[in-house]
């Protein structure tokens, strides 16, 4: 909608127009819930615009794992390496570190994993089924997903982790160099091996949120773009949001605002989001296609580098960047993208940039998100921190709320994902 003033009383107002936040608002509009959407810039706008695309239950095993600590020591002075944390004396960033440094653990990792599984593969269905039900136009396809090693240290290493993503229920086939080689031409001879997950999936981002704007908006959702949420109070029977354009009187709230909701935290009266969500910035460029594409969505691994792509184009992505709220474009860590696609691939670019993009990501302490009621309000509901897994867990994660919600039993366990573990 435009720039118009807003003065109203819904039933249900949702606080982000990016995957989360409509993914809700279509749940809830099926359910016979009245919505209303808000967002401070416009729809998909955020980090549901710039990612791969990629729909992952292989992606279950957290961030925080036994050898991230390492990791993060071994690059800390290293700012275009795959996983950089700048260095920082900012009292929340760091209670935030404190908070991941205990979860690098084998127990925590594996709790996270089962979790984080659970809604994966459920929004994996969900998201086909959406896809046919309300013929979303995204382009979707059961691509199946490859990670490519070119050392036999980096293979080993993820093979570790194989015996318990078959133990999740991932279906998991390992190949050799020479049959890697032989399945996908895009790849450079030299490939150490590959892990092929059959299950993964793969749609066009951007048209993907749009078509949820557009089925639920058909649904008589309404969507309000550049409208910002200032404040919430209570009211009567609900909440008071203030807003850039207006006061919305809401039955429920649910707030969606991904990497954004740690700086809305004491306006909305949740301090302890600050300490339990920190941005994690990540990177891609988008070209017109190559002329020889991988035959399926591909990680590879040493450089951690996404590479995918749909009719018209071809994305390298990935990286992730704790240094809080700086939004520069950093051309050391695109140009790193483009190193780690030249090594492995024989056309690693497309003949023409069609865009380069950083964004935020909404990572929280134990990489799981914060799906539930907010501790301590009634008519506050928290759809956030969806870490790298925004677009894979967008149906699940909305239907999971709109469930808790509308007091109906979910399809997964929710116990993981309640807020009140941080609040």
């Amino acid at each position: 909608m435009g720039n118009a003033a807003v003065d109203a009383d819904v039933d249900c107002l949702v606080v982000g127009a990016g995957v989360s936040g409509l993914a809700v608002a279509l749940a809830l509009v099926e359910a016979g819930r009245k919505v209303t959407v808000i967002d401070a810039a416009t729809v998909g706008s955020g980090a549901s615009h710039g990612n791969c695309g990629t729909l992952t239950p292989s992606h279950a095993p957290p961030l925080a794992g036994p050898g991230t600590l390492r990791r993060v020591l071994r690059w800390l002075f290293t700012p275009d390496a795959p996983l950089y944390v700048k260095p920082t004396l900012d009292p929340t960033r760091l209670r935030w570190f404190l908070g991941f440094a205990r979860r690098c653990n084998t127990r925590a990792y594996a709790a996270s994993a089962h979790a984080k599984y659970a809604l994966l593969a459920d929004s994996r269905q969900r998201i086909q089924q959406w896809v046919a039900q309300y013929g979303l136009a995204c382009g979707f396809a059961e691509t199946g997903e490859d990670y490519i090693f070119r050392t036999q240290q980096a293979l080993d290493h993820e093979l570790a982790d194989v015996p318990l993503l078959r133990s999740l229920g991932i279906d998991v086939e390992c190949l050799d160099g020479p049959a890697c080689e032989a399945q996908e031409p895009a790849l450079k001879p030299g490939i150490a091996g590959a892990i092929r997950f059959r299950g993964d999936a793969a749609l066009r981002p951007d048209h993907y949120v749009a078509e949820l704007a557009r089925v639920a908006r058909e649904r008589g959702c309404h969507v309000f773009e550049r409208c910002r949420l200032r404040a919430l109070e209570d009211g009567r029977d609900g909440l008071l949001a203030q807003t850039s354009r207006g006061r919305i009187r809401a039955r429920d709230v649910v707030l969606a605002t991904g990497a954004w909701a740690p700086q809305l935290a004491r306006a909305v009266g949740l301090p302890w989001l600050r300490k339990a969500i920190q941005p994690g910035k990540g990177y891609s460029i988008t070209y017109s296609p190559p002329a020889v594409l991988p035959r399926r969505p591909l990680v590879l691994i040493e450089p951690s580098v996404c590479v995918t792509h749909w009719r018209g184009g071809y994305r390298l992505g990935s990286t992730m960047e704790f240094s809080g709220y700086d939004d520069s474009l950093n051309m050391r860590r695109l140009d790193a993208l483009e190193r780690g696609a030249r090594a492995f691939l024989h056309e690693p670019v497309g003949p023409e940039v069609q865009e380069k993009w950083c964004g935020w990501r909404p990572m929280s302490r134990d990489d799981i998100p914060l799906i539930g009621r907010a501790p301590g309000h009634a008519h506050l509901w928290l759809s956030v921190g969806h870490g790298m897994m925004g677009m894979g867990m967008s149906a699940g994660g909305g239907q999971l709320l709109a469930d808790l919600m509308l007091d109906r039993a979910p399809a997964i366990p929710t116990a993981p994902f309640d807020p009140a573990r941080f609040g």
